[in-house]
């Protein structure tokens, strides 16, 4: 965000709060936020917090964080707020050319996908839009990139396959943690140490991952000596495609949910 500019963000749940965190972590000042939330019970430090529609002034682009359902309702109490600013959404499903119907008299629409991880930095972020010139595309790039990695997206057909395996991705990540602790439990390990023991594990294969040079199946195969025990463990996640299989069957799923979504709400509307 550059020094001039403010944000409103409209609905402040799991991920707008996850975002906002991350940007005031990142040395934002405050000041430089508004939230618009009835439901929110307290704003960060020197962040104001709104109750009502008529209240947010002074704010250059609006950040849609409620759910994608409540477009249609939600649209229409916030054309004033809207009017000749830059409207980024996390609303999934709602494609561009849905925001821009939603909310004519924006200047630009651009729809954002970011994790979790933007509370500490570390989260890729998936833009995709119309409407801003080479100029304030820089911006927006930088804005984000403050929560991890932007990456712009031509092909917006691809948002919803990229949300499954970017934005919902961790959900299946920790599922997998999970599932490996709670597998050596019922081999017989101790539940505590097998948690800790798959929390620390995957932390660090992850890290090790990033800054390899090496691709994660090149890694796989450097760990798995012919005729060890990795070898024989991958053997059975590889048999028929067994993992592979299972994950693009997972994002498949969540990728037509996205789709559905935005049927939801072009029902709603």
């Amino acid at each position: 965000m550059t020094p001039e500019q403010n944000m409103l963000i409209i609905g402040c749940g799991n991920m707008g709060g996850a975002m906002l965190a991350g940007w005031l972590a990142d040395g934002v000042p405050a000041g430089r936020f508004q939230v618009l939330d009835p439901r929110m019970d307290q704003a960060p430090d020197g962040v104001v917090l709104h109750r009502e529609a008529s209240q947010p002034t002074d704010f250059d682009c609006v950040l849609l964080g409620f759910k994608p359902q409540q477009l249609g309702d939600l649209a229409p109490q916030f054309q004033e707020l809207t009017l000749g600013k830059t409207v980024f959404s996390l609303l999934a499903g709602i494609k561009v050319d849905k925001l821009v119907e939603a909310f004519p008299m924006a200047s630009a629409h651009v729809r954002v996908m970011p994790n979790l991880a933007a509370r500490i930095g570390k989260s890729p972020v998936i833009l995709a839009g119309q409407g801003l010139d080479e100029g304030c595309r820089k911006q927006a790039m930088a804005l984000f990139d403050r929560l991890g990695t932007a990456l712009w997206l031509d092909a917006e057909d691809k948002f919803d396959l990229v949300t499954a395996l970017a934005g919902s991705g961790p959900g299946f990540v920790y599922r997998f943690i999970d599932a490996l602790s709670g597998a050596a439990q019922d081999l017989g390990l101790e539940g505590p140490m097998a948690d800790a023991l798959a929390l620390s594990m995957v932390e660090g294969a992850s890290q090790l991952a990033t800054g390899s040079e090496r691709s994660p199946a090149e890694l796989a195969d450097q760990v798995a000596s012919p005729g060890g025990m990795t070898r024989e463990g991958l053997n059975v996640l590889d048999d028929g495609k067994a993992l592979k299989n299972l994950l693009i069957a997972t994002l498949k799923a969540t990728a037509e949910r996205g789709a559905a979504l935005a049927g939801d709400a072009k029902a709603k509307g």
